[in-house]
């Protein structure tokens, strides 16, 4: 398994950015998925409305939301009837 100093060096080698420059992407990378974490519980809580989640996220990640918690629904329903 790769640790993150592998990974770091790879994507050096093959950006050609420095290391400062890696961490800030993925810094922002990774908060810009926790933003859209939090606005898709939101959605699936009924904290918002679905227009306003795809307006803040986009439909596609709406609709994969609703599929994989439509799935996890069906698991959970087929689990306790077991």
């Amino acid at each position: 398994m790769k640790s993150m100093l592998n990974y770091l060096e790879e994507l050096k080698q093959d950006t050609d950015k420095n290391e400062a420059e890696i961490v800030t992407m993925a810094i922002e990378t990774g908060l810009r998925q926790l933003w859209k974490e939090k606005i898709l519980g939101r959605y699936l809580k009924k904290e918002i409305t679905r227009d306003e989640a795809i307006e803040l996220v986009g439909i596609d990640l709406v609709e994969l939301t609703e599929k994989q918690y439509d799935a996890m629904k069906e698991d959970v329903e087929w689990a306790l009837n077991l």
